[in-house]
């Protein structure tokens, strides 16, 4: 089904057939389906899902509709979703709900629910413990084989995974881990002990997300196991959840590159004095930074006023520089945010960014000097200025587009905010010193 057939039905008031060809699609796709539609329309045809469906449905909505649907559908329907939901999900929605909407669903979550709730949302923002599930398959080692899989029959229903099974002892710590597949192939009067790793990878509560995200995406894990301090098996975080933690810190990157302040609301739904919020604090560092270069230039008006061509080729000077530290500083960040570059590598980043600016500099003054000299028809020393201006300019900037993004990420900032606006900021003042440097010398002004 896709949407024109939707409406199609819709128009036609064919319900049933709605339903049915609902019950067939993937619950991200009902959801799809749904979300653009009137609420009083979406809202008729998410209570003809089937149960589990609909609780599928739910968690895969925008926190808008989830909003939207928890404030009109009534207590009993509420109790069904909240009942159904994985911990997990039940935790991120009402982080993301007003005060009054958050009241009604605890509501209906059990005493214990209710607890483990205000425990996870006391974890710190964006922390391993804040985006864990406790819907875990755990074994105790002296379980048999036969023993796990009837255990895991018995519970795993109500798991968001149960691929890997945790071994834990009476004090909940982490002993090793099993694989589902490993268990089925067992012979059933070994114990879990015996087929169990003891080698297991697993963070702390309160490890940073994009730190588990690092973990993720090294070992390349389906789930992975939380524990406090005392080494206690405290959750599991999946693969799915991570996902969506990948996305919101390269979100998060894009928006500090462009000289942003990090928002997780979607564009559309975002208010214009919150975007307008967002941008101005850089802006305005960024343009108060940028008196720098008009000082330079006063400093240097005698040399412009008398050889006036100078100014021509200003911009191009400081575009070149701009973008050339740009290149530099999106992949270091990149490789930063992807661990391929650490800050104990700035001395190969420097001597490779070095090499790499001497042959792109280069490169850009030769055949800059024969367009100056030929298609311009500038002076041989009007262009000599320009071409090695270019040169130290293109080298001063990669060598500041690659080193700053390090020293930002080992002082304790993210790395992202020295991108292409301070950067560029930056190398305009260094492009302008060098240039009526050397033009003040090779022209005895």
């Amino acid at each position: 089904m896709d949407e024109r057939r939707l409406e199609e039905l819709i128009q036609q008031r064919n319900y049933i057939t709605i339903k049915k060809e609902l019950d067939k699609l993937n619950p991200v796709d009902v959801a799809e389906l749904l979300e653009p539609l009137e609420l009083h329309t979406s809202l008729l045809i998410f209570r003809m899902l089937s149960k589990d469906l609909a609780v599928e449905v739910f968690s895969s909505f925008s926190v808008e509709k989830q909003r939207d649907i928890i404030g009109l559908v009534t207590d009993r329907e509420l109790k069904n979703i909240v009942e159904e939901l994985f911990f997990d999900d039940m935790v991120d929605i009402i982080e993301e709900m007003p005060a009054s909407l958050v009241k009604k669903i605890l509501s209906h979550a059990k005493e214990e629910e209710r607890n483990l709730i205000n425990q996870f949302l006391n974890y710190p923002p964006d922390s391993a413990g804040s985006i864990m599930t406790i819907e875990y398959v755990d074994l105790k080692k002296g379980m048999t084989v036969r023993d796990a899989l009837k255990h895991i029959k018995k519970t795993g229903l109500d798991k968001e995974t149960v691929y890997t099974c945790y071994v834990t002892d009476g004090n909940r710590k982490l002993e090793g881990i099993v694989s589902l597949r490993k268990i089925v192939i067992s012979d059933e009067d070994e114990t879990i002990e015996d087929i169990m790793n003891t080698d297991v990878i697993y963070v702390n509560t309160h490890d940073d997300q994009e730190t588990v995200a690092n973990v993720f995406k090294k070992y390349g894990f389906l789930a992975l196991p939380v524990v406090d301090r005392e080494h206690r098996l405290t959750g599991i975080i999946t693969v799915d959840d991570i996902m969506d933690v990948m996305e919101q810190e390269a979100t998060e990157d894009f928006q500090r590159m462009a000289a942003m302040s990090p928002s997780e609301e979607a564009y559309l739904d975002t208010g214009i004095l919150t975007l307008a919020k967002n941008r101005l604090p850089w802006l305005l560092i960024l343009m108060i930074s940028a008196t720098f270069t008009g000082r330079i230039m006063l400093k240097f008006e005698s040399l412009l006023s008398k050889v006036v061509i100078l100014s021509a080729f200003i911009p191009m000077l400081m575009d070149t520089g701009g973008n050339s530290g740009s290149q530099s500083s999106t992949l270091i960040i990149r490789g930063l945010a992807t661990g391929e570059v650490t800050t104990h590598d700035w001395y190969k980043v420097l001597w490779k960014e070095l090499r790499i600016s001497i042959v792109v500099g280069a490169t850009l003054s030769v055949i800059n000097f024969l367009r100056l000299i030929y298609i311009e028809k500038v002076t041989y020393i009007i262009a000599v200025i320009i071409s090695l201006t270019t040169i130290v300019t293109v080298i001063c900037a990669k060598l500041v587009g690659g080193t700053l993004p390090l020293l930002a990420k080992r002082i304790g900032l993210d790395p992202a905010i020295m991108a292409g606006p301070l950067i560029t900021t930056i190398v305009d003042a260094l492009s302008l010193m060098v240039y009526f440097s050397i033009a003040s010398l090779l022209l005895g002004l």
